[in-house]
């Protein structure tokens, strides 16, 4: 673009348009397979790229020390995740090519397999159909330093890598205890995990090599490996303590793998915050403002606004106001829609609360082209909400404000003039708590990727969570 003529306004339809279909990520990734294939072709590789759309498929590495638990992990991951499990053993076993053959006779002599057979039998078996459209998840793989940077010149880069953890101890009390299913290949325990069966247990047998001093040798080469593999996933690693229930330790995994990494895409926020009467949504707004340097979009406040100017959508608004009755949907959507649609909105992006305040108005808002990409609801007790509320009171002669409770006033004498607002009467703000309420439900129904934060607590740990959700990609959801 000719640069004389900057700078340029960009509808926001493009930038919605461009987050909502990840054409940035789309094009990131393209660029990424680019280079490391090196098609002599590019565009007929882009096009078969496109054409598989597995760029969301799982592609996980699952590591641990011995009697860390990642095998039954990795499989209740696939089984949850409808992927497929890459171990030694099942590459091994598949297949009847001249590799196969060769990388069979190596393990059944020495329990292993050499490099350069296991990244040719990991390529095979991830051009299969299967790892194509359903992903991948590799326990104990790879095994060396060696191995990691083989697989990563390959081109095969996983999403999230987990590595489990425990004191050594633990792990070979765990592993002297551990027993197999031969007909499903399913770990029990015999202290933490034996099956109700009779029939499962009669068929239970014991490995090998899980002797108390088999297991410190595994745990030591182990441990020589690990570190010397941890630094070719610096940005996609999370460790996990397996000293805890497997059951936590699975969904902490499932948490992970079904987060999406921080993506270097440009975004602007446009951020939605709901919450009932009392429950900080003007500070988190003004916090947020602040920090990211969003246009703090306060419904009530602009109202107030245009009524004060007397513009002349304020005059209209004023003899509602006088009444002390409802300001019509389209005069509040008429206001809202000047307001953000001026420039500053659309290039930093905004926080709106206090609108919508129910389904209807949650549909008018879609409908005029306003498409939040964050939505927060703060869910506060309804006894806290009342002890924030009907304890604040104003002194009449300087206009301070205090809380009875959390900012009690110094003397007796201002003590004495303090007032209270009528709109923090009890009975005022039961009434506009279940008002919320009544309609809450559809709207979190409406706004479908909505992330809900307990608003009971500190002001600046709920910032931290909005934070969090807002600087994070949105966690997919997988049946």
């Amino acid at each position: 673009m000719d640069k004389t003529t900057a700078p340029h306004l960009v509808p926001p339809e493009m930038s919605q348009y461009g987050e909502k279909n990840h054409l940035f990520e789309l094009m990131q990734t393209m660029l990424e397979q680019l280079l490391i294939h090196q098609p002599e072709d590019p565009i007929p590789f882009m096009i078969e790229h496109l054409r598989r759309n597995n760029d969301h498929v799982p592609k996980i590495v699952i590591l641990g020390p011995p009697a860390s638990g990642k095998t039954t992990i990795a499989m209740w991951l696939c089984k949850h995740l409808n992927s497929n499990l890459l171990t030694m053993e099942n590459l091994v076993a598949r297949g009847f090519s001249q590799v196969t053959a060769e990388a069979r006779k190596h393990y059944q002599r020495v329990k292993t397999v050499p490099s350069r057979l296991l990244i040719k039998l990991i390529q095979d078996r991830l051009a299969e159909e299967d790892c194509v459209k359903q992903g991948w998840i590799m326990d104990s793989i790879p095994e060396t330093r060696e191995q990691a940077l083989l697989i990563q010149t390959m081109g095969i880069t996983p999403r999230h890598v987990i590595v489990l953890n425990a004191p050594d101890t633990v792990l070979i009390e765990r592993n002297m205890g551990k027993r197999i299913d031969p007909q499903t290949g399913e770990i029990y325990h015999t202290t933490f995990d034996w099956p109700p069966k009779s029939e499962i247990q009669n068929r239970l047998v014991m490995p090998e090599g899980i002797s108390e001093l088999e297991t410190a040798r595994k745990l030591l080469e182990y441990h020589r490996n690990i570190v010397r593999i941890l630094p070719s996933y610096p940005q996609i690693l999370k460790i996990i303590s397996a000293d805890q229930p497997c059951v936590d330790v699975f969904y902490q995994a499932l948490t992970y793998v079904q987060t999406s990494h921080r993506s270097n895409a440009p975004f602007t926020p446009r951020v939605l915050l709901f919450g009932p009467v009392g429950s900080g949504k003007s500070l988190q707004a003004a916090l947020l403002a602040q920090k990211y340097g969003l246009v703090n979009v306060c419904c009530g406040q602009l109202l107030k606004e245009a009524v004060a100017g007397k513009t002349n959508v304020g005059e209209v608004i004023q003899p509602f106001f006088e009444k002390q009755i409802a300001v019509p949907d389209s005069l509040i959507l008429k206001v809202l829609m000047e307001r953000m649609d001026q420039q500053d909105c659309v290039q930093k992006g905004w926080v709106l609360h206090d609108f919508p305040r129910d389904l209807d108005q949650a549909h008018m808002l879609e409908n005029v082209g306003y498409h939040p990409n964050r939505v927060f609801f703060l869910n506060v007790p309804f006894d806290s909400i009342i002890e924030r509320l009907t304890l604040r009171r104003t002194d009449p002669v300087t206009g301070e404000r205090y809380h009875l409770m959390y900012k009690p006033p110094p003397t007796i004498e201002i003590q004495a003039r303090l007032l209270q607002n009528p709109k923090d009467a009890e009975e005022q703000v039961k009434l506009k708590v279940d008002l919320f309420y009544r309609n809450s439900a559809e709207l979190e129904e409406f706004y479908e990727s909505a992330v809900a934060i307990n608003g009971d607590q500190d002001p600046y740990t709920v910032f931290e969570y909005i934070e969090s959700g807002i600087i994070n990609p949105l966690p997919k959801n997988v049946p």
